[in-house]
């Protein structure tokens, strides 16, 4: 089974994305523009999410209306600089549960190592969205993704800003039935397993630690 992955290519987000590209892109500049560009990521990846249908009264009349079906969607947020990502989609789903995953990259190896998990009792009921900034070596999001099939959930997706061909086969060899949604697949990885053009290490942009 080969992966799927969805390249979202709508105007906004591209004009967006374009700045937060820019090197000259202020910290304060590039965290609105991501909190704006997740929040359309989310309408994307979010168009399939089951609806049933529920009796209420208008002011004018009774129907029967569409309601989302089920438990709220949880979105864990690879950490940290999945929260730049995360804040965007809970303006979009702000009763939707979060989970949150330390994993962080061993500089030497590249590998990720687990520092933290903070996930609900009910993760097997709801369907769950992982929201990481980068798509790289695919290493940590591919961690984070075997650690939550271990609480078998309803299902999953994988969301990101940019992705690497090289990550996109990565996760894709190991999780291929888990879908990734992009706002673009750039050209390939460096020798320090940055993601070229690409737009520098997210976390650092986001959090102005560089």
């Amino acid at each position: 089974m080969s992966g799927e992955v969805h390249v979202i290519d709508h105007p906004l987000v591209q004009h967006k994305l374009t700045i937060m590209r820019k090197k000259e892109t202020s910290t304060a500049s590039f965290r609105r523009l991501l909190g704006e560009v997740s929040l359309l990521l989310g309408y994307e990846v979010t168009r399939n999410l089951p609806l049933v249908m529920e009796e209420i009264e208008t002011p004018l009349a009774q129907m029967q209306a569409p309601l989302l079906e089920g438990k709220k969607v949880l979105i864990v947020s690879i950490l940290r600089a999945g929260t730049g990502i995360l804040d965007g989609i809970l303006q979009l789903m702000p009763s939707a549960r979060v989970g949150h995953l330390g994993l962080y990259r061993d500089p030497k190896t590249l590998k990720p190592v687990e520092y933290y998990c903070k996930l609900p009792e009910d993760i097997s009921e709801r369907s769950v969205l992982v929201v990481d900034p980068m798509l790289a070596t695919g290493h940590s999001a591919a961690a984070a993704i075997e650690r939550l099939k271990e609480r078998k959930p309803k299902d999953l997706k994988f969301l990101c800003l940019l992705a690497a061909p090289e990550g996109i086969k990565y996760f894709h060899d190991h999780h291929p039935d888990v879908p990734i949604y992009t706002a673009a697949v750039d050209d390939y990885l460096n020798e320090k397993g940055y993601i070229v053009p690409g737009l520098g290490d997210a976390g650092d942009r986001i959090f102005g630690t560089k």
